[in-house]
């Protein structure tokens, strides 16, 4: 298989920021970015608690951060991986390619020549999952939950974002290798795995894949620097002033 996509040494990589009223950081960093433009920027995904983009009130709640990543799309490319809770955003830019749930994993090239995929994280989950992915996506079920939300002022939105701010994002899953050697069978053989969605900010070996979860954003303020070193191929950064 070809890849679809060359990542170029210094392409940032920020993943799980889920920006809320409690955590703002995120946009600190995409202003740094935007006077620091990398060659590329990968954003993984859970950037927002809740951004879809058929419902008026994450759209209009995050217009400021939408505005910006198009301005940083036009100094540098852009690719937005939907995650599980912001997708169908493809309508919202025009300088950044967004990839979609059906287009992960992405398969691309490192520059030491390695074969990488790239997704989100929930791709392969359990079928209940998966049935609640594809109906939550569906566009006559945001319609319908849109223009409630619209009559009920933004209430399904509200009570979904308070929800999310009571998760405890920053837990250890416990057996997380083993349970990601069962999960990389669904995967498409290649040398590297990465990957957001757990929040595990780990990396290793499995079966024979180096196998790599970003931290979330959320939690340490971190995001990732591509480097061509054998050592380190997504070398960590921690966003200036800001404390995990």
């Amino acid at each position: 298989m070809s890849p679809k996509l060359i990542i170029k040494e210094g392409a940032l990589f920020i993943a799980d920021a889920h920006d809320s009223s409690e955590r703002a950081f995120f946009f600190d960093f995409l202003v740094h970015v935007n006077q620091n433009p990398p060659p590329q920027l990968f954003l993984m995904g859970d950037m927002f608690d809740l951004l879809v983009g058929s419902v008026h009130y994450g759209v209009q709640k995050y217009q400021c951060y939408i505005d910006l990543i198009e301005e940083i799309g036009k100094k540098c490319e852009v690719y937005y991986f939907e995650g599980n809770h912001d997708f169908n955003l493809s309508k919202l830019f025009n300088h950044i390619e967004v990839i979609a749930i059906e287009e992960q994993p992405l398969l691309c090239q490192l520059p030491s020549g390695k074969s990488c995929l790239l997704l989100h994280g929930d791709k392969y989950g359990s079928f209940v999952h998966r049935c609640y992915t594809s109906i939550i996506r569906n566009t006559s079920v945001l319609k319908v939950l849109n223009g409630l939300d619209v009559l009920l002022d933004g209430a399904i939105s509200k009570k979904i974002q308070n929800d999310q701010s009571k998760k405890r994002l920053c837990k250890q899953i416990e057996n997380f290798a083993t349970l990601m050697q069962h999960k990389l069978h669904f995967y498409p053989k290649v040398d590297v795995v990465a990957e957001g969605h757990y929040h595990q900010n780990v990396d290793f070996m499995v079966s024979g894949v180096h196998y790599i979860n970003f931290s979330s954003f959320a939690c340490n303020q971190s995001y990732f620097s591509v480097q061509s070193s054998p050592e380190t191929e997504f070398a960590q950064k921690q966003l200036r002033g800001c404390n995990g």
